[in-house]
């Protein structure tokens, strides 16, 4: 087994989820943006627009699942061992509430991060005139693996 290795900083840390994230198409297709950055912890944010809703209006159950996907994907990989990054292997994600409001915000938070397997939570919330609304819950499971050369 190999030894543990000391967590990056914060400023290093961030950097590299950044990376990550901006070579995500997906995620520039929606215009979301990376908020905070932790070890175990990774904020994702959408802010509204009408390409990204259903027919009643509300943000879409794919533009959700996708920002959550995300924020519990770049959480594990805060928590990954260098050289390694990480890969969706399932997800189930409940929708609470319509999803309605300026933007949304989807926190990743690592509960578990082992050697093969990391389990994430995410909860995602609609934002709206300062009030923040539970619309989704995500568990997921991320399989860790070697970074591509």
């Amino acid at each position: 087994m190999t030894p543990p290795t000391a967590a990056p900083d914060t400023a290093d840390l961030r950097a590299l989820i950044q990376d990550h994230f901006d070579r995500s198409g997906l995620m520039r297709h929606l215009r979301a943006r990376l908020g905070d950055v932790a070890p175990g912890r990774v904020h994702v944010h959408l802010p509204y627009g009408p390409n990204l809703t259903q027919h009643l209006g509300y943000f879409h159950a794919g533009a959700t699942s996708s920002i959550a996907d995300a924020a519990g994907g770049f959480a594990a990989m805060t928590r990954a061992q260098p050289g390694h990054t990480v890969l969706s292997v399932e997800f189930k994600i409940n929708m609470l509430a319509p999803a309605r409001g300026e933007s949304l915000e989807a926190v990743g938070r690592v509960v578990r991060a082992g050697r093969t397997l990391t389990i994430v939570q995410v909860d995602v919330y609609a934002l709206n005139a300062g009030e923040k609304t539970p619309v989704a819950l995500m568990q997921q499971t991320l399989m860790n693996l070697p970074e591509p050369a």
